[in-house]
């Protein structure tokens, strides 16, 4: 049985509603692949790049640990917990919709488009209290290193999550040479390359390929250029 999965950019499923330029790495709305439901608990992993002045309209989630990352630009965040906040560039954004919130995602300027990653993951315990929190990121220290910015451990460091996850961002320079190991046995990784080209446990990557895999305790990489890499670390069972 393989023990991983490649997603190239360009298979990724897209939906350009003009005001909204969406790419799935996982079936979304329109977008359905039965061999691309989920990863392990990772159920979406969405590239959104919304125009000046528009954005997600207030909308319902419950038991959905969900991630946002700006890659660029800000967007604006208000939630029927009475959060109102802006995110931009790096900073990182948790919301447990738990046993129910709604809220509405726009673009926080008028003129300039936002480009952030969004990401559903399945949660560990079902209908907890909603919550959300958002942390700013020092982009320094990640340079050459991996930086948790999502953990299931609550402290200062990382935002909590309700899962047995762990998100880190890394920008490696070129020629680096580098592993991830896994937190916790019956967890996989999924790694997506934010910029850059990276070599993976052997497979090529660039820019915006997706790559899982599990059964394997340490993955090595090799950046090949300048690269910013996701890593998604997540239960395969759940």
């Amino acid at each position: 049985m393989s023990n991983n999965m490649l997603h190239k950019a360009n298979t990724r499923g897209h939906a350009n509603h003009g005001w909204l330029d969406s790419h799935h790495s996982f079936s979304f709305a329109g977008y359905h692949d039965p061999e691309r439901v989920h990863f392990g608990a990772l159920r979406v992993l969405n590239d959104d790049i919304v125009t000046g002045g528009k954005g997600f309209g207030t909308h319902p989630h419950d038991n959905m640990e969900i991630v946002s990352i700006p890659l660029y630009g800000a967007l604006q965040h208000k939630d029927t917990t009475g959060r109102q906040a802006i995110i931009k560039t790096g900073d990182v954004q948790i919301m447990s919709a738990g046993s129910g919130i709604s809220h509405s995602e726009v673009n926080a300027s008028a003129d300039d488009s936002v480009n952030f990653l969004q990401l559903w993951i399945f949660p560990k315990k079902r209908n907890i209290a909603p919550r959300y929190e958002q942390k700013t990121f020092d982009v320094v220290e990640r340079i050459n290193q991996w930086q948790t910015v999502v953990g299931p451990q609550e402290n200062e460091k990382n935002l909590w999550i309700n899962q047995d996850a762990w998100l880190s961002l890394g920008n490696w320079k070129k020629g680096s040479a580098f592993n991830y190991t896994i937190s916790m046995d019956g967890n996989g990784i999924y790694a997506f390359v934010i910029a850059g080209d990276v070599v993976m446990d052997g497979q090529s990557l660039s820019m915006r390929d997706g790559y899982g895999v599990w059964n394997k305790k340490t993955i090595a990489f090799t950046a090949e250029q300048d690269a910013e890499v996701l890593i998604i670390e997540v239960p395969m069972t759940f």
